[in-house]
């Protein structure tokens, strides 16, 4: 495993809260991601479902939890079952989990090969009236695959056609959403290393540089540190490619007075950061680029402040409309009068800044949450607002990650660099 053992109370205390929440003589089955074809003989970097991970932590493919609390068997309340590993795998794919070492990530006493799942499940599945299913529904996610679980379901469906079925993510939705100190703590690692990755490449910046060598830089600091990774493809977005609000390609040369804006994160143990940020290529901006950074430090300095307890994200989202409204004004990008006679509906500094302000973070960058509940104490939520001019080619963003505490707030990456005299110092030391 790249990152350190995770403390397994995290997952014992994740499943206890699950089943809580689950009907009396209720089965419950979640799977391992599936490994999806690349080309050929090849499949895409594996990457595990975190709803799994979430109650296991395991990080291995073709594996299966089965929760049954109710179950007559005491050996089958909570069982997993892994892939059994030979010399075959072992010379081509490397080490697989033993039962011990799955006995000690997960806190899950049954531990049986994947060979056994259809008998232990058949010899149990007749004595539950509900099984939860675990589907992604997260509001975010267009439907195009038929993922593991979904066909999963369609066997069980077929096999037990009379069991009444549940939804598992209705119970993972307000599970997920509150951090655990745990969690916390793993989610704060990730933003260390996504600062010290930051203050790297400002160093390194300069005029000439290509986007790919920033990118390059980065990646070397995620995985110099014990990162698994990117939380996602990192946008490293010079001068008007910074318009382009989720530009990846990265491959162009960073000019002299043009700004780059970074939003990339790294991903520790499973949990993510996402960081943005927009600095002169050449170390220093210019009056009008300096201006339209510093308004949206201003917006995003004020947003914070509402990033609370019971705060409602479409007021939420509102409020921090009116707060860049004003911003735009300032800037001459808007005029009051028009904006006094504007449609309430579309509000007109959309045209600059059209995107959410924020967004929960956790297991996935765009965590598993309700867009509708309020804000809770152990949620953590980006704080994004950016001013997009397509007429100047220039595009800033700046992005921190909140924790709501029971004291208000606090910014996971209030250490990362971020007034425009401090990134200059950086670029110019």
């Amino acid at each position: 495993m790249k990152y350190p053992a995770i403390d397994k109370c995290l997952f014992i205390n994740n499943r206890k809260n699950f089943v809580s929440g689950t009907k009396r003589n209720s089965i419950a089955i979640f799977h391992a991601s599936d490994e999806f074809p690349r080309s050929g003989d090849q499949s895409f970097l594996f990457k595990q479902n975190p709803d799994f991970f979430y109650l296991t932590g395991i990080d291995q493919e073709q594996s299966i939890l089965v929760l049954f609390p109710d179950c007559p068997n005491k050996a089958y309340k909570e069982v997993l079952f892994l892939r059994q590993t030979n010399e075959h795998i072992a010379i081509w794919e490397g080490h697989k989990y033993t039962k011990e070492e799955a006995r000690a990530a997960s806190g899950i006493e049954s531990i049986y090969w994947l060979s056994e799942y259809e008998t232990i499940l058949q010899n149990i599945i007749y004595y539950a009236e509900y099984i939860y299913i675990n589907t992604n529904e997260n509001d975010r996610y267009s439907h195009q695959v038929a993922y593991r679980d979904l066909r999963m379901f369609e066997a069980l469906k077929a096999k037990y056609p009379l069991h009444k079925y549940e939804r598992s993510a209705v119970i993972m939705r307000d599970l997920r959403v509150i951090k655990s100190p745990i969690e916390i703590e793993l989610t704060r690692k990730a933003c260390d290393i996504t600062h010290d990755a930051f203050v790297r490449v400002l160093k390194f910046l300069k005029p000439g540089v290509t986007e790919y060598e920033i990118e390059a830089e980065i990646t070397h600091e995620f995985l110099r540190q014990r990162a698994t990774g990117h939380a996602y493809h990192p946008i490293l977005a010079s001068g008007k490619n910074a318009i382009v609000l989720h530009y990846i390609d990265n491959n162009q040369v960073c000019n002299d007075g043009d700004v780059i804006l970074f939003d990339f994160g790294a991903e520790y143990a499973n949990y993510n950061a996402d960081m943005s940020r927009s600095v002169p290529v050449n170390g220093r901006f210019t009056a009008r680029q300096r201006a339209v950074y510093d308004a949206v430090l201003k917006v995003m300095r004020e947003a914070i402040k509402m990033i609370v307890a019971g705060t409602n994200l479409n007021d939420y989202q509102e409020e921090v409309g009116k707060i860049m409204t004003s911003e735009l004004i300032g800037l001459g990008l808007l005029d009051k009068h028009d904006v006094d006679k504007q449609d309430p509906n579309a509000p007109l500094y959309k045209k600059y800044f059209m995107h959410g302000t924020s967004h929960h973070l956790g297991l996935d960058v765009h965590d598993f949450a309700s867009r509708y509940k309020p804000f809770e104490v152990g949620n953590i939520l980006t704080c994004e607002p950016g001013i997009y001019i397509p007429e100047e080619g220039l595009g800033i963003r700046i992005e921190n990650n909140i924790l709501i505490t029971e004291d208000g707030n606090r910014d996971l990456m209030a250490n990362i660099p971020v007034e425009a005299a401090h990134i200059e110092e950086i670029m110019n030391s």
